[in-house]
């Protein structure tokens, strides 16, 4: 198998909609990665995602995956694969057992005895018709499918959206699980960034149609902090560092994007650390502020 550094390369990626449009996005996931894919509803991830499969034509710019053109080498790229999107693709009439005949015959290295592992893991009835199964059920089952035939890229489309906190947690353990060897690859959308937080070691971050960021989690964590002080002190701070401001009736709370720097003007403050939800929160509502939407 060859080598390549990168599982998958953006680069400069356009896609026009009548009311949206991606602009000039560009990121890479690193082979043995977790990418987290973050942004609010609409932002474009959904777009992008289908934009990398070749669901969606782009109108310019270029998308590699295993080094590879996404579309030239379109079948040799999707048998080392494996998707799972928040809407179950199967059958309501079929069975987990019926899901491994079908994709025993799909994949050449489809692997039973790892996909009943999984079925196992999920405690999922293997003769019960799939319209009979619960959202999780549906969910655990494609994802036990998508993990049982040797892909090198995971691709994921708010895979624990809508799922309870338990199906949730196992959900992530098995996609951990599929991260032990450290060839593999994950890229995932979601807006539940509390997930994001125990699995990604990257995060991309998209608004509006364009990249807000992309970086290593620790790194962007480490850097951003949240400044909490009376509403007139944070002037001191340079400009170019402050994201966002927000006022409320006990002060205000600002995220900054160099804590160490930001303690350096403010040395008395109280700066506490951030999460992934707060970044992606406070960098909207700046957008927001920018474009004139937010209530006054």
């Amino acid at each position: 198998m060859e080598t390549y550094e990168n599982a998958i390369e953006l680069n400069g990626v356009c896609k026009s909609y009548p009311n949206f449009r991606l602009e000039e996005v560009s990121f890479n996931v690193p082979k043995g990665c977790v990418m987290g894919f973050i942004g609010q509803n609409g932002a474009g991830k959904t777009t992008t995602l289908r934009s990398i499969l070749h669901t969606t034509n782009i109108d310019r710019g270029e998308i590699r995956i295993f080094g590879q053109d996404h579309i030239r080498n379109e079948l040799e790229i999707k048998k080392r694969i494996a998707v799972v999107f928040d809407e179950i693709p199967f059958h309501g009439n079929l069975t987990a057992q019926d899901m491994n005949i079908i994709f025993s015959g799909i994949y050449p290295e489809w692997n039973s005895v790892t996909y009943y592992e999984y079925v196992k893991f999920f405690e999922l009835p293997q003769k019960l018709k799939i319209s009979s199964y619960s959202k999780g059920m549906k969910m655990k089952l494609q994802i036990a499918c998508a993990l049982s035939h040797n892909a090198e890229l995971l691709i994921l489309d708010e895979p624990t959206a809508g799922l309870d906190p338990v199906v949730r947690d196992e959900v992530l353990q098995a996609f951990m699980r599929y991260m032990e060897d450290g060839e593999r690859s994950i890229l995932m959308s979601s807006h539940i960034t509390s997930d994001l937080d125990k699995i990604a070691d990257m995060v991309t971050f998209i608004d509006c149609g364009e990249i807000m960021l992309s970086e290593r989690v620790d790194t962007l964590l480490d850097r951003h902090g949240l400044i909490k002080c009376a509403p007139d002190e944070f002037r001191v701070l340079d400009p170019e560092d402050v994201v966002d401001v927000r006022l409320n009736r006990f002060g205000a709370e600002v995220l900054v994007q160099d804590r160490v720097k930001a303690a350096s003007a403010m040395p008395n403050a109280v700066i506490d650390r951030v999460n992934l939800e707060d970044i992606m929160v406070y960098y909207v509502d700046k957008r927001r502020k920018e474009r004139g939407l937010c209530i006054q």
